[in-house]
C-alpha cells in the first residue's frame, strides 16, 4: 500500500517521508488563508511549507492542495475567491508542480475542472460519501472519492463502491487513521467550527468547543466502547484492504506524533497505545491506561469487516478492548 500523507510542519517527518519516498503516493497540504478541516495555515509554518514543497518534488513525490474546508462563508460564491483560488492554483503548477486538489466542495471542483482539467480532483472524506448515487451525482467533477470513514468495516459496500468507481473511470480511497467516533451527530457543526475558526479567535470567544467526541469518552463507561464506535483500521490490517480500494490516506496533520503514525503504517506493525496512532488521539482521554495493540486478535478486522453490523446486540469489540486494555 502507498499512502497519502498529511503535512505537518516537522522536519523529522519530511526528512523521514523523503527517505521511505517508496511508501508515500502524496503528500497533502493547505495554503495561504483558504480554509481546510484542520482551520488555516499560519505564517510561521506556510513558510516552512514552501521550502519543505520543493524537497518533496525534488525526491519526486506528489503534491495535493487540499481545500476540504466545511464552509468558506460569504465568500462561498464570490467571484473575487474564486479568482484568487485560481490564481493560487496556478502558481502551485508552476512552482510546485502540484497534481491533484482535495476538496469538499463542487464548486471548487468545477472551477478546476474547467480551468485545470489536467489535475486529479478528489472528494473530500468530509462530504461523507457512502453509496453508489453519492458518486454518480459527482461523476462530472470529481476523478476520485474518499469512502465515508463509518464503511471502512463494511466489506460489501466497500466492494460496491469500489467497483462503481472502476467502471466509471473513477479511483476509490480510505482514510485509515480517522479519530472521530462513528455517525457523530455533531460532526458538521464541528467541521463548521473549524472552517470558521480565523474568524472565531478574532471575536474573543468566551466558550471552548473540543468536539463531542471528548465530551462523550469523559464518561468512564463510554470509554469501554471506544473500539465499537470507532474506524481506524490498525497497520497490522492494512493487507486486507489492497484489493478494496485504490490507496489510503493518514491524517497526520495535527497528531502530536506523527512519525510514530507513519513508521507504523509503512511497516504494517505497531507495539504501542492504539489511541496514540488516530487523529484526533483520544489517548489523553484515558488516564492510566492504553490499549494495547499486541493484545488485539489477528482477526479482529476480518470480524468486523464481515459482521452484521449491528452493534447494539453485540459485545465482540467491547471484549476485545477489555482484553487489550492495560492499567497503568
Amino acid at each position: 500500500m502507498k499512502w497519502q500523507i498529511g503535512y505537518q510542519a516537522n522536519r523529522a517527518l519530511v526528512s523521514y517521508l523523503i527517505q521511505h519516498k517508496n511508501f508515500v503516493s502524496e503528500i497533502y497540504f493547505p495554503w495561504g488563508d483558504f480554509t481546510t478541516g484542520r482551520g488555516v495555515i499560519s505564517a510561521k509554518d506556510n513558510d516552512s511549507l514552501i521550502a519543505d514543497l520543493h524537497e518533496f518534488r525534488s525526491a519526486g513525490i506528489k503534491l495535493t492542495l487540499l481545500l476540504n474546508g466545511n464552509c468558506y462563508g460569504k465568500q462561498s460564491l464570490s467571484g473575487e475567491f474564486y479568482q484568487k483560488l485560481k490564481q493560487n492554483i496556478c502558481c502551485l503548477i508552476k512552482e510546485h508542480s502540484i497534481s491533484g486538489v482535495t476538496t469538499a466542495s463542487p464548486l471548487i471542483a468545477n472551477m478546476v475542472r474547467m480551468n485545470f482539467p489536467e489535475i486529479e480532483i478528489r472528494a473530500s472524506v468530509n462530504m461523507e460519501i457512502g453509496n453508489p448515487e453519492g458518486i454518480e451525482y459527482l461523476l462530472d467533477d470529481f476523478d476520485s472519492f474518499y469512502l465515508k470513514r463509518e464503511y471502512n468495516f463494511d466489506r460489501e459496500r466497500i466492494i460496491r463502491l469500489r467497483d462503481f468507481c472502476h467502471k466509471n473511470g473513477k479511483k476509490l480511497y480510505i482514510l485509515a487513521n480517522s479519530g472521530c467516533l462513528n455517525f457523530c451527530s455533531a460532526r458538521t457543526f464541528h467541521d463548521n467550527l473549524v472552517a470558521h475558526q480565523h474568524e472565531i479567535e478574532q471575536a474573543d470567544p468566551v466558550i471552548e468547543y473540543y468536539g463531542q467526541c471528548s465530551k462523550f469518552l469523559a464518561v468512564g463507561n463510554n470509554r469501554e466502547n471506544l473500539l465499537e464506535k470507532s474506524c481506524f483500521i490498525r497497520p497490522e490490517d492494512v493487507c486486507l484492504y489492497e484489493d478494496l480500494c485504490d490507496g489510503m490516506k493518514l491524517a497526520t496533520r495535527t497528531n502530536f506524533n506523527p512519525m510514530a503514525i507513519v513508521h507504523a503504517y509503512f511497516n504494517g506493525k505497531f507495539r504501542g497505545n492504539l489511541l496514540d496512532l488516530t487523529e484526533p488521539a483520544h489517548s489523553a482521554m484515558f488516564p492510566g491506561q492504553i490499549i494495547a495493540n499486541k493484545l488485539i486478535p489477528d482477526d479482529y478486522t476480518e470480524f468486523r469487516l464481515n459482521c452484521n453490523k449491528i452493534c447494539e446486540n453485540c459485545t465482540f469489540c467491547k471484549e476485545v478492548q477489555k482484553k487489550a486494555t492495560i492499567m497503568l
